[in-house]
């Protein structure tokens, strides 16, 4: 193929046309002479047969953050390669500069670095990189259909994680937690339901505290000490249903959803707890089990990476048969979902007995601040109709709740800027009551 240059040679040769005896021979000439050079030329560019690609760099990051991977163009031709590469990209995936020029001796090499910063959360694969080879004058060039460039493209994916904003809780929750656990002395001894250890009392102890069979068997007065509950299971359900679409703030609630899910995980984990994840709808989306400690927020987060909500009514059923099948000791299943009256009343509550009877059920549900926000205001007209239907909202959210109650569930329902931090609260409270 031809590039603009031997356009513009030709217009330059048109200058000199009137030196020709005939102007249809110099511009036949001219058009003959630039056609055969463009030839040539494009005959000489490397072929992108000899071109090798490969892929390096990262294959995961946070939303927000950006990733770099790296494109390895090697020239195995008998001639030098001229060429401009074009690794492109989905456009979530924000890559920069997309375009390249390279310029590589026989067996030469270079490294292409893409500066990824990705607008949405999951998988971004690399699409097509496109090699375009030119001659020494760039008047012609080779390039490879588009079946070729695709098969000759390294495959790579970047997986883009949830960002955790919520992370800036941690702190305030662990030392929560370690108050808890006892280790942070301030009433001096932890808070919590299940025996630690004995020691001697001192004045100001509960004396419903005393073990009087250790304090018979020793001289000192001695008594119990107490820890929250460890080991104990705590699943983390998340309906990725229609409701999960639905907008709250500039995010769809599901994201609000994965952020706390995450807090919850790292708090629970660091205290003692095993913690499960499960994501449906009409079907099983994702499941984690038995991850340690160590590799638990890694594993959530690559879990919920690719996860988006589909445009169906969630199976409570199937969501409550898949909870009974996986989890058979007594754990705290939180549920995240929607206070969405058909969904929870015509889905949930008819299963909800079985759910309650084995396990301890959080509910935890999330609305626009938006909502708060126009009930407290009514200095117009138009803000008191509005203040209106922001109570009646919340009302009908209230309601629900209660109804939730009765059958024996904790429900939060929190704005979705104290979301995460609300429903990591609720457990450290069901924990330190001993109610997990």
């Amino acid at each position: 193929m031809l590039t603009w240059r031997p356009v513009a040679l030709l217009a330059v040769l048109a200058v000199a046309l009137p030196l020709w005896p005939s102007p249809v021979l110099g511009v036949a000439c001219s058009i003959a002479a630039v056609l055969a050079l463009s030839i040539v030329d494009m005959v000489a560019a490397a072929p992108i047969s000899a071109v090798r690609l490969s892929r390096t760099g990262d294959t995961r990051v946070r939303l927000g953050e950006s990733a770099t991977v790296r494109l390895h163009v090697r020239n195995e031709a008998t001639r030098p390669l001229r060429a401009t590469v074009r690794d492109a990209w989905e456009p979530s995936a924000g890559a920069d500069r997309p375009v390249r020029w390279v310029s590589l001796p026989v067996g030469g090499s270079t490294t292409i670095t893409v500066t990824l910063t990705p607008t949405r959360r999951g998988d971004r694969p690399a699409r097509r990189v496109t090699v375009r080879s030119y001659g020494p004058l760039r008047f012609g060039y080779r390039q490879a259909t588009a079946r070729a460039a695709t098969a000759m493209t390294p495959r790579w994916r970047l997986r883009v994680l949830p960002p955790f904003s919520a992370r800036r809780y941690l702190p305030e929750k662990l030392a929560r937690l370690r108050v808890l656990d006892g280790t942070v002395t301030i009433r001096g001894r932890g808070q919590g339901t299940e025996f630690d250890a004995l020691r001697e009392y001192v004045p100001g102890d509960d004396v419903r505290s005393i073990d009087w069979r250790g304090t018979a068997r020793s001289a000192e007065v001695l008594v119990r000490t107490w820890r929250p509950e460890r080991d104990r299971r705590v699943l983390c359900v998340l309906d990725t249903g229609r409701t999960a679409a639905a907008r709250i703030g500039d995010e769809p609630r599901l994201d609000a959803a994965l952020d706390a899910c995450l807090l919850l995980a790292a708090v629970a984990s660091r205290g003692g707890d095993q913690v499960d994840l499960l994501a449906a709808d009409t079907e099983v989306r994702t499941a984690v089990r038995g991850a340690g400690a160590a590799s638990l927020l890694p594993r959530f987060a690559d879990a919920l990476a690719p996860l988006t909500p589909a445009l169906v009514e969630t199976d409570f059923e199937l969501v409550t048969g898949e909870i009974l099948r996986t989890e058979r000791k007594r754990s705290l299943v939180v549920l995240f979902t929607e206070l969405a009256p058909g969904a929870l009343v015509e889905g949930l509550l008819p299963v909800l007995p079985m759910l309650t009877d084995r396990h301890t059920v959080l509910l935890a549900a999330t609305h626009d601040d938006t909502l708060d926000r126009l009930t407290a205001r009514h200095d117009v007209l138009a803000d008191v109709y509005a203040a209106a239907a922001a109570e009646r909202a919340l009302a009908e959210r209230r309601r629900i709740a209660d109804a939730l109650r009765r059958n024996g569930v904790v429900v939060v329902d929190a704005a979705a800027t104290e979301f995460a931090g609300t429903v990591t609260d609720v457990y450290l409270d069901l924990k330190a009551s001993g109610r997990l």
